[in-house]
Formats: C-alpha cells, structure tokens, sequence
C-alpha cells in the first residue's frame, strides 16, 4: 500500500541549494542596484547636477560583454555534448572578453576623469562612479569564477561532466551582463 502512494505522489523537483544560494544573491544585488539608480534620479531632482556624456569606449565596452555572454552560452552548450576542445576555446574567449570588459570600463572612468567628471566633485559624477564601480567589482567577482572554469577546464586530471558549477558561473555572468546593459541605458537615459 505505501508503494503504490509513494508512486502516485508526484516527485517535487528541488532546485541545487548552491543554485538557489545564486538567486537569493541576485536578488540582493538588483535590489540594491535598483536602490541606487533610485537614489540618482531622486538626487538629479534636486538640482545642482552636471550633465554629462558617457565616452564612446562605454559603447565598446557594452558589445564586449554581450559577445562574452554569448561565448559563454554556447561554451556552456559545448560542455554539456562533451566537446571539449570547443568548450576550453569558449570559456578562454569568455574570459578574454570579461577582462576586456574591464580594461575598457577602467579607460572610460580615466576619460571621464580627465573631464572632470569625479567621485569628489559634483555628485552626478560620484553617484556614476559608485554605480558603475560596484558593477566593476561584480564583473570581477565573475572573472574569478571564469578563471576557475578555465583552470578546471585545462587541467590533466580525470574530468567530470557535472554542469552544475559551471551552469552557476553562467547564470551569473549573463546576470551582470544584463545589469550592465540596465545600467548602460540607464546612463544613457539620464545624460
């Protein structure tokens, strides 16, 4: 009797804990990037608000991580049919790209530095600054997860097949992807 309602009971598909960890985490994360983008167009409200235009580099920047985010679903699509020298030549132009990322943003903050747009000046600049360096600092956080993968993915030791962390690493680098293309047309709107 208890086998046969053991069988009629549908099975609950559970979702990985460390999973579950990722989304409670961007959660948080749109939430206090939504705070922020708040907060900046309550200050711009205010008054005494420099105006600016973000340079061309942001633009560079923005396809970057998009073609990093397509590298890395097809990297992750390659990994899972096992083809692997496909995978390793995805993840390695992942992360090129999510470093190019990064290089680029760092050129884009000196341009606006040279113009004068500053954490200590107007607070226009400074609300720029701590929005985008916050998303710097979480496109690092994703670097070093792609390092991981890219060591993992090269090393000589017997290699298994589990998807489950790279699927993490993935889940979260589309997520700072999309963040960064929310952050960029929000720039954009409030030039």
């Amino acid at each position: 009797m208890d086998k046969i309602m053991e069988q009629a009971t549908p099975q609950r598909k559970k979702i990985h804990p460390q999973k579950f960890m990722l989304w409670v985490a961007m959660a948080s994360i749109v939430m206090m990037f939504a705070g922020l983008t708040s907060a900046y167009m309550v200050r711009e409200a205010q008054g005494n608000w420099v105006f600016y235009r973000l340079p061309f580099v942001f633009n560079i920047s923005t396809v970057t991580i998009i073609a990093s985010s397509i590298t890395m679903a097809l990297g992750l699509r390659a990994f899972k049919k096992r083809q692997m020298p496909r995978f390793k030549a995805l993840i390695t132009a992942t992360l090129l790209l999510g470093v190019m990322f990064g290089v680029l943003q760092f050129i884009g903050f000196n341009v606006l530095y040279e113009n004068n747009i500053r954490v200590d000046g107007n607070p226009s600049g400074s609300f720029l600054f701590i929005i985008a360096g916050l998303h710097l600092l979480h496109i690092l956080g994703g670097i070093i997860a792609l390092l991981i993968v890219f060591f993992r993915a090269f090393r000589t030791r017997v290699k298994i097949y589990n998807t489950t962390g790279l699927e993490i690493v993935s889940t979260y680098w589309h997520f700072v992807d999309v963040l960064w293309i929310y952050l960029f047309v929000f720039f954009l709107a409030n030039q």
